[in-house]
């Protein structure tokens, strides 16, 4: 791989980590703590919404994410030629 082609890769794997973050940084932080109050008229499974983000929507939304970088790191492992 050339200098060039893996500066790319690193920035790509850089990205989508940054991105993967953000998201979880928003769900658990943002909805969980930071907006709970705001969440808090809107019921979903017996509790409200903010509980629930709290609770279990962070958690959710990190198993979401570790399949979606898994997934989108294998694609750019094959645009950069690295994969397995």
């Amino acid at each position: 791989m050339s200098d060039k082609s893996a500066t790319a890769y690193w920035a790509a794997n850089i990205r989508l980590i940054t991105i993967c973050l953000v998201v979880w940084g928003i769900v658990s932080f943002g909805f969980g703590i930071l907006l709970r109050p705001l969440l808090s008229g809107i019921a979903i499974g017996g509790t409200d919404l903010g509980f629930w983000f709290a609770q279990q929507g962070s958690i959710l939304t990190f198993i979401v994410l570790i399949f979606f970088y898994a997934a989108r790191m294998n694609a750019i492992d094959r645009e950069f030629g690295v994969n397995e």
